[in-house]
């Protein structure tokens, strides 16, 4: 089945969940996001992706991949919203990625090192001090310590705890929070962040 989001199409290939709605997915995006900020999304794809590897959603070349198992219309929207930020890496990356919010994520990521040192885990500096993402460092943080406990150690530090993954998450999390009716907890946790969100709007519309 094809739906629409603006001028962008949907291909489904498969079945949904059945509390999932695309049509009304589809409007909810429309809703939420200006259509100047897909500018770098030329299509959807939902269905089954081996080379999501456990992952809900990718963005590549030009697509975005989203998994049909999703079980809600927010969990759909969510992974679009996400995904979006970062195909906007594509036209901003210079400027989003610079000194000035690498700063604002290392000092966060320091002060994480600092808590979960606290709470008896540790894990090499190196790793706290690198911006990209690593695979190692994502288990640390999702199996070894476990997002439910991230996510009390970490209020008011990121907005949600997968922002602790990498200067690219960090950046398409705080997206994602400031499209859904978050934008004010991202202006208080991330002020750097929020306004790198702000400037591409403001290009873009």
């Amino acid at each position: 089945m094809e739906y629409y989001i603006y001028n962008v199409p949907v291909f489904v290939m498969g079945e949904v969940d059945d509390d999932v709605d695309l049509p009304a997915f589809c409007q909810e995006v429309e809703e939420i996001l200006p259509s100047t900020l897909l500018k770098n999304v030329e299509v959807v794809y939902v269905g089954q992706f081996p080379d999501l590897a456990g992952r809900s959603a990718a963005f590549s070349n030009g697509a975005i991949y989203m998994s049909l198992a999703e079980p809600t219309n927010f969990d759909m929207l969510e992974n679009f919203i996400h995904e979006t930020a970062h195909s906007l890496e594509e036209s901003h990356g210079w400027d989003v990625f610079d000194e000035s919010l690498r700063n604002e994520f290392l000092t966060k990521r320091r002060r994480l090192q600092e808590i979960l040192e606290a709470a008896g885990y540790r894990f090499p500096k190196a790793y706290f001090d690198n911006v990209e993402y690593s695979k190692k460092f994502d288990e640390f943080l999702s199996e070894k310590v476990g997002y439910p406990t991230l996510v009390s150690l970490t209020i008011g530090l990121f907005v949600s705890p997968y922002g602790a993954t990498s200067l690219q998450e960090y950046f398409a999390n705080g997206f994602e929070k400031y499209f859904l009716d978050e934008s004010q907890s991202v202006r208080r946790i991330s002020p750097v962040l929020y306004r790198k969100i702000e400037e591409i709007i403001n290009d873009e519309t």
